[in-house]
Order: C-alpha cells, then structure tokens, then sequence
C-alpha cells in the first residue's frame, strides 16, 4: 500500500496519545525491519524530534483504501462477541442505533424468550413519541451495563463442551503516585462532573443542538450582566415590551442574544419572546428545524440596577404542522402538557441551570474558570414539606380578593416566614430548594393574574411538578385548574398561579376556590 502514498504528503496520522493529528510524509522504507511500521510523518506544529515510524493502520488518507488495515485486525474486527444483556433493566438510560446513528434511549422492556433472541431489548427513543418504540438487538446499545459473556473473554469451548478455564494473573497493588490531600474532592468534583454538553448529547442530535445553543445563550447573558456596571448597561431604553413592562437595556440586550442563539441552531421554526409583540417565525426551510421555543430572556430585570438574582426561562415544543411550510402560532397554542423540556436559568451569586425533560429536574452550575455548566444534582423536594415559607407581593394586597388575603394571614398565624425577593426565578428557585409556597394572585387590577403562561406560568409549572410539588392557577374561568392543561389564547396570555409544598395545597386550594400559583413539596 506504500506506494500510493509519497514523501511530503498530508495526511493524518495517530499519535502516541491514540488520536490522530495532521502530519506529513517525510520518509518511505521498503526495508523488511520496517515492514510493521513503513512511514515516517512529522506532526505539524511539533518538533522535529516528534517525528515518528507509524503503520499504514495508523494512518488515514484518501489515497489508502478503508481495508488498509491489517487481516487480523480485519478478522478481529469481524468477530462479535456474544453480549450479556443481564446487567439491563427497565428505565435504565441507553444509547441505541437508528439510522446508523446512537440516540439517547430509555428500556421498557428486556425480554428472555427464544422469539426474542435477535431483538430482545425495547427501547423509548427521548424526545419523540411512543411510536418510535421499538425492539432492538444488542449490538446497537450502548452501555456500561452491556458485557460480553464469559465464554467469549476466557477463551473457545471445548469439544466435549467444558471451557477452557482462564489463568488469572496475581498482580501487586502498585503504590499510589500521590499523597492524597483534602482538596481532592474538589478537583474530582470538576474533573469528573458530567457538563450540560455530556449530559444533552445523550439526547437527540436536533434536541442536543438546541439545548447547546440554550446553554450558550445563558451564559453570554450571565457575561453581559456580570459587565453591565462598567459598560454602562444600568437604566431603561426608554421603550415598553410587548406585555407593557418597561424595558431595560439589559432586556434588550438578553433578547438579542436568545434570538440569535436560537436562530443560528438551526432547529428552531419558531420563537416567543416576552420582548416581541409578534412571534419570530423561521421562514428558510433551510435553516428552520422543528422546535418552537417561548422564553423570557431577562425576568425581575427591575431587580438588574440593584444586583439582585435575576433569571431567564424557557419552554420548547415539537411543531405538529407538517415541515414542508413555516411554522404557525398554533404550533406553540397548546398546554403545557405537551412541552418536551422546559427550564430556567439563574443569574445570581452563581450562575445555575435548571432543567426538566419530563422526567425529573436536573441542576447545573457554571464554573467560570471552565465555562461549562457541570451537574450538581437532581432536584427533588422534601417530602415532608422543607421549611414554612410562603412568598408573595403583600404590596398588592389592598386588590387582592378576601379568600387570598384570609389565607395569607393562615399562613402567619400557622408560623409561615415571609420571603419574597421580587424575581420569579429567585423565588421559585429557593421555593424548590426549601419548601413553601410562592403565590401571584389576579387581583382588581389583572384579573387574569400577571404571570405569562407560555414562558413563565407553563415552564415553571413542569419543573414544579417534577420535583415533586404542585401548581394551580386557583379558581379561573368557575373553576379549579392545573396551570399545564390551561390552553393559551395568544402568545402572550396570562394567568394567575400557585405552587406551594404538596401537604398545604389542599387548603390553598379550597379557601372559598381561590388559589393562585402554588409551588411545593410532595408529601
């Protein structure tokens, strides 16, 4: 195969740390003691003294043909071994092939029976409907969990049916090259933490391109508020959004950056914000893909120009009209419960990620030295209910209707602390770490309540409810309603809403079928 190949060529070539870099050909043996390792490259940007004899399997160009490689690296290649699928159970995470591609995927079910042998593992691709179920052979999963059997580690059987048995190797305990010190968990912490990128590629490719661009968007608003003090970046634009708040210059600034983060993803057929009156509709077939995405880039920005936390939130769905035309507002016209993922991002003393696919709420933290969002836990809410804390604007009192006043002075009279910092995002953010109830009740002046339901109520409603606490609008149109299933009327729809801890919901609930928005533990 040398001699498709010749002195000064580029090509790439694999190093002695197993990946491969950009070299040039510098020499070519015939010789007989080179016959393993034929051609010698020169790594661009390193030292001659790097130069180094590879093997054409250790090389990749055009002009080597794929079967380049050596017959028994062919042959191993070839040879599949028999997998054991007993480490595998329902609900375990897995990548598995479609389309020549691994997607992330949930297992339903492992089946045991001879008509299943060839398929036995059915999987739940995530992100898409249950249609897309189906059952797989084990060699297109990926996991941990998946080994192969012994009899294809230890060695072939034997005629008469024994195995061969395998000699195991004593080794000595080797001395640790390091003193351990009280810093190690600290460093393992940030050298092992899965990153926001690891944990979303899992996903699927159009889900994770999405996500990665959410991700970037916070973190280029988290450097611009980091900055807004000496950029001059404090005050108002002089303008009112499209639900009449005034606007900030940061709002501005945040809505420019999720608008093209979002864009550029290429994924996107449609987008809400809370700044825009009309929806950004993607109308290049080429550039639009098939989420649609409502967002608040910047709330509680009032808070910005005294360096209280402040928070962006999102929701996404998947468009139900055909892709062949642009997305309409009914694609993103529906309940929350058909939200695929939903989160919010905190902008605070830390900068923290909260986000929900349906199944449970993961917590990620920017570490700024890296620039990655690493995983800190999953969120769940104390079961017996955390701390007595409920969270509201008692400055709007006087229009509050008597059923909420009477249950705000239950909760004092119950032992309740107030807190309240005056963003969304802070104080649901601590409801779910602690326990309470966060209320925004209508009142005289917004009868429909203030909190918009796409990009505020909705969102934060699942991420309430995946961690475990409740979320009611209180009594709204005659009746008792579960903020998800409230069907918006236009894209900036309000409602009312209250998510308390699971064991007071009853009786927010039932005081004379007033309620507003309830965030809390399960209990």
């Amino acid at each position: 195969m040398t001699d498709k190949l010749e002195v000064g060529l580029k090509l790439q070539a694999k190093f002695s740390d197993g990946a491969f870099y950009p070299a040039t050909v510098v020499s070519i043996s015939d010789s007989k003691k080179r016959a393993k390792a034929p051609v010698k490259v020169h790594f661009v940007g390193y030292e001659d003294s790097d130069d180094a004899w590879v093997s054409l399997d250790d090389l990749k160009s055009k002009r080597l043909p794929k079967d380049a490689g050596s017959a028994a690296a062919k042959a191993k290649s070839k040879a599949k071994p028999e997998l054991d699928l007993s480490g595998l159970e329902k609900g375990m995470r897995v990548q598995a092939e479609a389309d020549g591609t691994y997607y992330a995927a949930d297992i339903l079910t492992v089946s045991t029976a001879k008509n299943r042998a060839k398929a036995p593992v059915k999987v739940h691709y995530c992100g898409y409907t249950d249609a897309s179920d189906e059952w797989v052979s084990a060699d297109r999963l990926r996991s941990k969990n998946i080994k192969a059997k012994e009899a294809d580690v230890n060695g072939k059987t034997e005629a008469k049916g024994k195995a061969a048995p395998a000699k195991k190797k004593e080794t000595k305990s080797k001395p640790l090259d390091r003193i351990p010190t009280e810093f190690d968990p600290y460093l393992q912490n940030r050298v092992n933490a899965v990153t926001l990128t690891q944990y979303i590629i899992e996903s699927t490719k159009q889900l994770a391109m999405l996500m990665n661009a959410i991700g970037h968007a916070c973190k280029v608003v988290a450097n611009s508020i980091e900055k807004a003090g000496p950029a001059g970046l404090y005050g108002l634009a002089g303008s009112a959004n499209a639900t009449g708040d005034d606007v900030k210059k940061l709002d501005i600034i945040a809505d420019d950056i999720w608008c093209e983060c979002l864009k550029r993803s290429g994924v996107c057929g449609l987008l809400v914000s809370e700044e825009q009156e009309q929806a950004i509709i993607i109308e290049d077939k080429a550039t639009r893909g098939p989420f649609c995405v409502a967002f608040d880039p910047l709330d509680g920005s009032s808070n910005i120009d005294c360096n209280v936390s402040v928070g962006s939130i999102f929701s996404v769905y998947r468009r139900k009209s055909s892709e062949d035309a642009p997305c309409t507002d009914a694609d993103i016209l529906r309940p929350g419960t058909e939200i695929i993922v939903a989160g919010y991002c905190m902008y605070g003393a830390a900068t923290e990620l909260i986000i929900t696919f349906g199944r449970g709420v993961q917590r990620f933290a920017l570490d700024p030295a890296l620039g990655e969002f690493l995983f800190v836990s999953d969120m769940k809410m104390d079961p017996k209910g955390g701390k007595k804390i409920f969270s509201c604007n008692e400055g709007n009192s006087l229009q509050w209707d008597p059923p909420i006043l009477k249950y705000v002075e239950e909760c004092k009279d119950n032992g309740y602390a107030a807190r309240y910092v005056g963003s969304m995002v802070s104080d649901v953010h601590r409801t779910l770490l602690y326990g309470g109830i966060f209320l925004y009740p209508a009142d005289k002046k917004s009868t429909k309540g203030k909190l918009r339901v796409l990009y505020e109520g909705f969102p934060m409603a699942l991420i309430t409810e995946q961690a475990g606490g409740v979320s009611s609008t209180g009594m709204f149109k005659g009746k008792l309603h579960r903020i998800l299933e409230v069907m918006p009327e236009h894209i900036h729809d309000r409602n009312h809403g209250r998510c308390p801890r699971r064991e007071c919901s009853a009786q927010a609930l039932c005081v004379r079928g007033w309620a507003c928005t309830v965030v809390g533990a399960g209990g």
